[in-house]
């Protein structure tokens, strides 16, 4: 362990280092930032975690994702697991505090949703089963045929369809983490009037306030303070490419939730995780979920943990995850 760590120190001074020189040698990168500074540093580490990127050219989409490297390939005694990351971010941002854990049990598959990250797509269908569709092919085209799949927030109406849908044969378990599934369009429409303005301002936000705010309601306990300058560069880096089109993503989310009706029942073995002070999806949406799946689903909610929980309480939530995709017995944390 402690030598991993030293190695990614070593990686991390490296990066620096490259990122100093391109600095001084040319103009562009004397207005570097921070955020994409911190980007490289992710990169790094999902390269030192054995993944590497992929772009797949699609029937409809480009998608980039993490799959694991050639060198640590074939691994048949590990499942091949997907996570799928929400609207605040990318993959990178939103699973970072994942792989680590998981990688070591898992093959993982991390894929940028369409509009997030490098993937994107000419298709005018905004849709939640679109994405899935688009995750599907992804891991078909890789050649994956059995996996599970963890979604958190709008990734786990992604990770719902994909189970119930295109990729019904092939995944195994679904773990869904703080996404209102089961919320009807008039539970939506009541969620987003209580906010009193756009939730587009809140969930993509163009301002310094804004984000600060978002970050304010996704985590119970949040940061007391965040210099203006770097939201405000975290926003112009993650937020502004294929603004238009995310904005899109999230009103047709809003109006027609998942997408389907009546909403199935689904046949694979789904862990819920919740935080109980989730301040974007209530904790009503989680029964709501459960009392829907019945007998093949179990819940879990996470105490003093906000929406982002795989953030706060990352170890609760990595071993959850782990001991219910392997199928194991899950012993009481508390």
């Amino acid at each position: 362990m402690e030598s991993s760590r030293s190695l990614l120190r070593l990686l991390r001074l490296f990066g620096c280092a490259l990122l100093s020189l391109l600095r001084h040698l040319a103009a562009p990168w004397r207005l570097l930032s921070l955020v994409t500074l911190h980007e490289f540093f992710l990169h790094l580490t999902f390269l030192f975690r054995g993944l590497r990127p992929v772009t797949l050219h699609l029937d409809e989409a480009c998608v980039h994702l993490w799959a694991p490297a050639p060198s640590r390939r074939p691994r048949l005694n590990k499942h091949a697991l997907v996570l799928v990351h929400g609207f605040g971010g990318n993959s990178k941002w939103q699973w970072n505090h994942q792989i680590g854990v998981l990688s070591r049990s898992f093959d993982l598959y991390i894929p940028d949703l369409v509009f997030f990250g490098s993937s994107r797509s000419a298709s005018p269908d905004r849709s939640v089963g679109f994405q899935a569709s688009c995750v599907a092919e992804a891991m078909q085209r890789l050649g994956v045929a059995r996996y599970s799949v963890v979604g958190i927030s709008y990734g786990g109406f992604v990770a719902f369809r994909m189970a119930e849908g295109p990729a019904a044969g092939a995944v195994q378990r679904v773990a869904i983490l703080a996404s209102g599934v089961c919320a009807t369009p008039l539970q939506l429409r009541d969620l987003t009037a209580k906010e009193g303005r756009d939730v587009c301002e809140l969930l993509l936000p163009q301002k310094a306030e804004d984000l600060m705010t978002l970050i304010r309601r996704s985590m119970y306990r949040h940061p007391q303070w965040i210099p203006a300058f770097w939201l405000q560069d975290f926003i112009e880096v993650i937020y502004e490419k294929q603004r238009k089109e995310r904005t899109e993503l999230l009103k047709r989310l809003l109006e027609k939730g998942i997408d389907l009706d009546p909403i199935p029942v689904l046949k694979q073995d789904t862990l819920i995780l919740w935080g109980d002070k989730d301040d974007i999806f209530p904790l009503s949406f989680a029964h709501q979920l459960h009392r829907h799946l019945g007998e093949k689903s179990r819940l879990e909610v996470l105490t003093d943990a906000g929406h982002a929980l795989q953030i706060e309480k990352p170890d609760e939530v990595n071993y959850l995850i782990e001991q219910f995709i392997k199928g194991a017995a899950v012993i009481n944390l508390s």
